[in-house]
């Protein structure tokens, strides 16, 4: 049975402590037993593929909400949990699943998750899919199971135009195509909620209410926040899970940064062959969020090496969309090759 969640239920580690600099880490350690969470063939949502988990911690336990596809490739989001963060326990069936227009054929992707620490509802990004045109969704749930999902924060007849990158180095237009939230549940001193977004370059979201998303503007190149700037994220950059807020404790900082990590990919170059997915680290300030980030890695910290990762539904890949501090370490989860779920830890 899925373990209760209400509005009362407390959210993050009991002894939390805010990072005090820039990386996090950076160095994690992949767990020994990976993968964490593998395909069930006698469960058919989940029969094909399980990846890219998003993760919370509420009332001492690591919930991860996880991109599950069957055999057709239909993607759903299942639900697991755990006391300990390595070994988890599933919900039989998924929590999102396909039931709009823009999600038929291909289903709800990717899920990142926060809560807005006011109401207490938790908050989804997701991809929806319908095989032709990706499009960045948003849902609100009060206890992980039932979920609420609001319009496409790009709508279908919007002006915006994506431009990908593919793996040769041709520009290509996706109109109206939008994908990957982050979402910081903090209130900017504009009084707005902003989000971070898109798999080809990141962009700027804006919102009242946490659940109700638009861009800050539909022109491409006013509305990019960052882009990639070294050869192992040539190709796109898109975001990790929710940014963690830095405590400049020591120093007595007044700045206002996050720590946002974000998954890339490359056309090739130097050490990375074509198409190698790693994950890295940014730092963002968000009393200035538009002028783009303050600083990043100049390498990735996490890169593919696990046989699974060389090798899966997609080559060379490592993908997270989730992290959480959880009894004095950091839990990374991330995708092996599209494929499994891995995780690699850090001391706090």
């Amino acid at each position: 049975m899925v373990p209760h969640i209400d509005k009362n239920s407390k959210d993050g580690d009991i002894n939390y402590r805010s990072p005090s600099s820039f990386p996090i880490g950076p160095n994690f350690t992949r767990y020994e037993h990976n993968p964490i969470l593998k395909p069930d063939p006698a469960n058919d949502f989940e029969s094909a593929y399980l990846y890219n988990a998003s993760a919370i911690v509420v009332d001492d336990k690591v919930f991860l909400l996880y991109r599950a596809q069957n055999a057709a490739k239909v993607s759903t989001v299942g639900l697991a949990w755990s006391t300990d963060g390595y070994s988890f326990t599933r919900h039989h069936q998924p929590v999102l699943y396909p039931t709009e227009p823009w999600e038929t054929g291909g289903g709800c992707e990717d899920p990142r998750i926060t809560r807005d620490p006011i109401s207490k509802l938790f908050i989804l990004t997701y991809t929806a899919y319908d095989t032709k045109t990706a499009r960045l969704c948003v849902a609100s749930s009060e206890d992980l199971l039932t979920w609420q999902k609001y319009p496409p924060v790009v709508q279908p007849d919007s002006s915006w135009n994506d431009i990908e990158i593919d793996s040769d180095g041709n520009q290509l237009i996706r109109q109206a195509w939008s994908k990957s939230g982050a979402i910081f549940t903090e209130r900017h001193r504009d009084g707005k909620y902003y989000m971070i977004w898109g798999d080809s370059a990141f962009h700027l979201a804006v919102s009242d209410d946490l659940k109700i998303w638009k861009p800050t503007s539909n022109n491409l190149a006013a509305n990019r926040f960052a882009q990639g700037v070294f050869a192992w994220e040539n190709r796109l950059i898109e975001p990790g899970p929710a940014p963690i807020k830095i405590d400049y404790r020591d120093s007595h900082s007044t700045k206002n940064h996050y720590v946002l990590f974000y998954n890339a990919a490359t056309t090739g170059g130097g050490s990375f062959a074509k198409n190698t997915y790693s994950i890295s680290q940014m730092l963002v300030d968000y009393d200035d969020i538009a002028k783009g980030p303050v600083a990043r890695l100049e390498k990735p910290f996490l890169v593919p090496n696990a046989a699974n990762e060389i090798e899966g539904q997609v080559n060379r890949v490592v993908f997270t969309e989730g992290l959480v501090q959880f009894h004095g370490k950091w839990f990374l989860y991330f995708g092996q090759g599209d494929s499994e779920l891995g995780v690699a830890t850090c001391d706090v």
